[in-house]
């Protein structure tokens, strides 16, 4: 299950996963998505390792500023991850 986070003013949409448990390590999947002429920018991070897993079309600046947001934003993802997103948290 993907849920919403937040919509950037360049209209990208971040949503997560639900919390993932693998081997006992417990994991968000935050996906990155941009609209463009002639598709979507997209990119894909996982927490909390914060390795990026997909991207095809963000600069590495924008993967950069991606990286730092989601430091100061994962412990909200954890959380609405935890209780079914943002609107149920």
């Amino acid at each position: 299950m993907m849920y919403p986070y937040i919509t950037l003013p360049d209209e990208t949409e971040i949503i997560h996963s639900q919390i993932l448990d693998k081997d006992g390590v417990r994991s968000v999947e935050v996906h990155f998505e941009r609209p463009t002429e002639h598709g979507f920018d997209t990119a894909r991070c996982s927490l909390p390792d914060y390795r990026w897993i997909e991207r095809e079309g963000f600069t590495d600046k924008e993967i950069q500023d991606f990286t730092t947001l989601l430091e100061h934003n994962a412990h909200l993802i954890y959380r609405f991850a935890e209780r079914g997103g943002a609107c149920c948290a």
